[in-house]
């Protein structure tokens, strides 16, 4: 009796985990994942919490990019870390999206942020596939919360691994080129690239929303921005794309500093790919 009793509990917590991941296309199934990302932690601590919402492949900057698993796997245990997604999107094709949004971690001493995920659905749930963030102070600025759904739903039927290729080349050859534009003018090459709705996040800072004020910040304390893309991924609906990878930035005031950072991608009207999320987190050397 007592196994068949364990077993049921087994089996219902299964079940719960994946329905809690389960993925229909749409932003609200994504936030809902996230949600109950967070509540899994709080309950049971970021090792169960990672590991069942991540796969082989997920990446997290602690702060280089590991492994989730590996990192998991050695790293010491906590509950003391909430978070809440107030920012998210999902491709038409409902591959992939993201989610973003203030945390608080509660250990020795308090401390406050803001985290980035990318998500993929795979087998009809969601799995993470990159997580970072950055720290600040106490956040002072109520963020409005925007969970954007699709304007339609999209799966191309007969897209192969040659045409992804071709998509995500796209998208190394925009990033290439703003890298190039960023060389010849400066942060002020940002302009043309960053989409009116763009949000920021960068260590110190609370987020950075709308390209007016995304270009004073850049242009009040940067002067040079040179981009080494690690990786591209396009979404199959070809509206999103992602790419990360380190960002030397160099400071007015005579420094440099190296960062991790995930670019987020959004196809326009025009055909032009606007960037409508920069995450820059610290890197470590």
């Amino acid at each position: 009796m007592m196994n068949k009793f364990l077993y049921t509990i087994v089996a219902a917590s299964l079940t719960f985990g994946a329905y809690a991941q389960k993925s229909d296309g749409t932003t609200r199934s994504l936030v809902n994942a996230e949600e109950d990302f967070a509540e899994k932690l709080s309950k049971t601590g970021a090792k169960t919490a990672f590991s069942t919402y991540s796969d082989d492949n997920t990446l997290v900057f602690r702060p280089n990019p590991v492994n989730a698993k590996t990192y998991y796997a050695t790293e010491g245990d906590t509950k003391d870390l909430s978070w809440k997604p107030v920012y998210a999107r999902v491709s038409k094709s409902g591959d992939w999206g993201f989610t973003t949004g203030p945390y608080t971690y509660t250990g020795t001493e308090t401390s406050y942020g803001q985290f980035f995920s990318v998500w993929k659905a795979v087998d009809g749930k969601w799995v993470l596939t990159l997580d970072l963030g950055i720290t600040h102070n106490k956040p002072l600025n109520k963020v409005k919360t925007e969970f954007i759904e699709p304007k339609e739903s999209y799966k191309p039927k007969l897209l192969n691994d040659k045409q992804r290729e071709a998509g995500t080349g796209i998208i190394a050859t925009t990033e290439s080129t703003l890298n190039a534009t960023l060389k010849s003018y400066g942060v002020s090459a940002f302009a043309g690239f960053v989409n009116p709705d763009v949000r920021i996040l960068f260590p110190g800072y609370e987020p950075i929303i709308g390209k007016d004020k995304a270009i004073a910040f850049f242009n009040s304390m940067m002067s040079k921005v040179n981009l080494k893309t690690t990786k591209v991924n396009k979404a199959d609906g070809g509206d999103f794309a992602y790419t990360y990878g380190v960002a030397a930035v160099d400071y007015k005031a005579d420094l440099r500093e190296s960062f991790h950072y995930v670019f987020v991608y959004e196809r326009q009207a025009d055909h032009n790919w606007n960037l409508i999320a920069m995450v820059f987190a610290p890197a470590e050397r």
